[in-house]
């Protein structure tokens, strides 16, 4: 009986193994594969964003054990941007309960660009979903604090949770943000006067405004929604941060929206929930086994990294991840 329990273990252990050296050396041919890719350009309505070196790209995969595997720039800390969308409706779920996302909000997809003002006016006068500027504003009013400083502070401090790591405002693209955030603002205060703002509206733009701001890496990234992957509870800290009843909703949102008008091109190739932000980074989410995070600058003309797709579509096809496909054994 001994015998046989540490052959089993000998099994395990090598099986793991097997697997790491599988995960790394797929890694390294994927980075390999799209680190030349061309097209695609900084957003550069944002100065600091502009001025990013266009050349980085980094990739990493978090397990839903908390195995962590990563190539390229990894560690280049940059603008989490439209990604923290997906982490702040998370905490407002939390705060405020699934019912008052969808009535209050929306969860279905706009169609439209993601600071869309038309969207507004066209869907009933709501913001239509979480994950576009209009829902992410009004998703962060929701997150309760007694003034505007101490409701920033527990946004950026579940972020940081997220991460398994203090995560810190980049204060350059802080700034390069607020100035040129007037679209925000206009979009902000007629949310407030259609009633879909549960906090001073210049507040809740400029507690956006921060959590765009907020610096991580790729690694970071792939923590982050890792946590989703393993029902809510972070893979590395093992702290729960979101109810496991609420991780298939926030999820779906990310299906029906992450990638703005392209999410259904990005369904249909990769199959898993996703999420984008112009600073470069995406994420995918395969509930039950893993997280991946891509981060490269250029992006498509939707404000979707070119390189981070391409790697995660690649990824998710080598490891048969897409959770439309058929699970049966071949």
């Amino acid at each position: 009986m001994i015998r046989f329990t540490g052959t089993l273990l000998i099994c395990v252990m090598m099986t793991a193994a097997a697997a790491a050296q599988d995960y790394k050396a797929l890694l390294q041919e994927t980075h390999a594969k799209f680190k030349n890719l061309e097209g695609g350009a900084n957003a550069n309505y944002i100065p600091y964003l502009a001025d990013v070196p266009s050349n980085l790209f980094g990739i990493a995969i978090v397990t839903a054990d908390g195995k962590v595997y990563e190539v390229g720039d990894t560690k280049y800390e940059f603008g989490i941007e439209s990604i923290s969308k997906a982490f702040v409706l998370c905490k407002a779920m939390m705060e405020a309960g699934p019912d008052s996302i969808e009535h209050a909000i929306g969860v279905n997809a706009t169609g439209m660009p993601f600071n869309s003002v038309i969207a507004i006016e066209l869907e009933g006068y709501s913001p239509v979903s979480p994950v576009v500027n209009a829902g992410a504003m009004a998703t962060n009013s929701m997150v309760k604090g007694p003034n505007k400083d101490a409701q920033w502070q527990t946004v950026l401090n579940y972020l940081s949770d997220l991460a398994g790591r203090p995560l810190q405002l980049i204060n350059e693209l802080y700034k390069s943000e607020a100035a040129t955030n007037q679209h925000n603002r206009a979009i902000a205060m007629l949310l407030d006067a259609y009633g879909h703002m549960w906090a001073d509206p210049m507040d809740a733009c400029d507690s956006y405004t921060k959590q765009c701001s907020v610096g991580v890496t790729a690694k970071d990234l792939a923590v982050m929604a890792g946590t989703l992957a393993n029902g809510g509870i972070n893979p590395i800290t093992k702290k729960r941060l979101l109810d496991e009843k609420y991780v298939p909703k926030v999820l779906s949102v990310m299906t029906m929206e992450g990638l703005y008008q392209t999410s259904g091109t990005w369904l249909y190739h990769v199959g898993l929930p996703g999420k984008s932000g112009v600073g470069g980074g995406v994420i995918a989410v395969a509930p039950g086994k893993m997280a991946i995070a891509a981060f490269a600058p250029p992006l498509d003309p939707v404000g979707n990294s070119v390189k981070a797709m391409a790697a995660i579509e690649h990824i998710s096809e080598k490891l048969n991840l897409n959770l439309l496909a058929s699970q049966a054994k071949k």
